[in-house]
């Protein structure tokens, strides 16, 4: 850049700055781009400042869409104006700000920490998809973004977690699949984490780490699922005894209180076998039978029987919300229980736990013959 047009340039940048008409300042804001761009690899670190000064000044009275290209053109820049990259970085509109949060090294790891601990989900998305995250940065995108950052993190080779981090994402994965698959084909997890990610796994998501895990990886996963299937074995629940919560809901049921109010609170307070006892009562199933819907993953047969004891959404909410030693439903398999609740005919419920109850009676007489 000759000093000449140095100067004509910065004329012409009073100029527009003066002028109220947003098409003169993104022309200027053009051709400043355009000959810093031009001439980037032979500038000294003075002319690169000057250029700096003269970007921020138009930065800020541009529009964002303007700002949004002259990100992408500055984002994969080495030599790139720091002060103006860092206000682009800072930009409330995410279009303007993704392109150097993305790819700039122009940013330290404390203005990347700043827009992360400050900006919406799309800055965070941005910021987690770079080449390389420090733990600190890393830890902040976790406890801050949602589940489409940190499933972008988790993926990403390049990002360093702690381990509180990963302990976070590990709870995380129980109820999201892709996290699961993400995290177990990461090489730098800790071998307890990858064997506790790996015990809670659902079959499909277990299925597709074996596939892509490296052979070293491959020996841990194997014995993370032996561990697990050894502690399963001595964990087996012991059998209930529902004596008295039958002979409860007996008598409550004898003297009309045997209701939607009473059952709702029997799951509020954790009194599980006496909610069994009064859904089998209710519905004229054996106990087991209700035993095993409680503790099933899937929600379809538990959400016919509290149907058909008559009971409402709320209590039926409950029910789910609080079974013991069950993992908590996922926020989708609540709301598909709850669609299945709601346009479940009486009827139609009560006809299926007949045909339940007919199938287990029809079993014990086989077995007593």
């Amino acid at each position: 850049m000759t000093a000449i047009a140095s100067a004509v340039l910065m004329a012409e940048l009073d100029d527009a700055m003066n002028d109220r008409s947003p098409a003169r300042r993104v022309e200027i804001l053009r051709q400043v781009t355009n000959l810093f761009l031009a001439d980037v690899d032979r500038l000294n670190p003075v002319q690169i400042e000057v250029f700096d000064d003269v970007l921020v000044r138009l930065i800020e009275r541009s529009e964002a869409r303007t700002l949004a290209q002259l990100s992408a053109n500055l984002s994969g820049l080495t030599l790139a104006p720091r002060d103006a990259v860092r206000k682009l970085a800072f930009h409330e509109d995410a279009s303007v700000a993704a392109p150097v949060l993305r790819r700039s090294d122009r940013l330290s790891d404390e203005d990347l920490v700043e827009v992360a601990n400050t900006g919406g989900q799309e800055h965070l998305l941005a910021i987690s998809g770079r080449d390389t995250l420090s733990e600190s940065l890393s830890d902040v995108l976790v406890v801050r973004g949602d589940s489409v950052v940190r499933g972008t993190l988790a993926q990403n080779s390049g990002a360093r977690f702690s381990e509180a981090a990963y302990e976070s994402l590990v709870r995380d994965a129980e109820r999201d699949d892709g996290l699961t698959e993400k995290l177990g084909r990461r090489q730098d997890i800790p071998i307890r984490l990858l064997e506790e990610l790996v015990a809670k796994a659902s079959a499909r998501a277990r299925a597709r780490i074996f596939q892509s895990a490296s052979p070293d990886m491959l020996e841990i996963i194997k014995v993370a699922v032996a561990k697990e299937a050894e502690r399963a074995a001595t964990l087996q629940p012991k059998p209930v005894d529902y004596t008295e919560s039958l002979r409860t809901v007996i008598e409550l049921n004898r003297k009309g209180k045997l209701n939607d109010q009473s059952v709702n609170r029997f799951a509020v307070q954790g009194e599980y076998p006496s909610v069994v006892a009064a859904l089998a009562l209710l519905t004229t199933v054996p106990v087991e039978a209700i035993e095993s819907l409680i503790r099933n993953p899937q929600l379809d047969g538990l959400m016919v029987a509290c149907k058909a004891a008559r009971l409402n959404w709320s209590t039926a909410a409950m029910i789910i919300h609080n079974r013991p030693g069950c993992v908590s439903a996922s926020k989708p398999q609540v709301e598909r229980a709850r669609e299945m609740f709601e346009t479940l005919v009486l009827s139609t419920a009560q006809r299926t736990v007949r045909i339940w109850s007919e199938e287990k009676s029809g079993r014990e007489k086989r077995l007593v013959g």
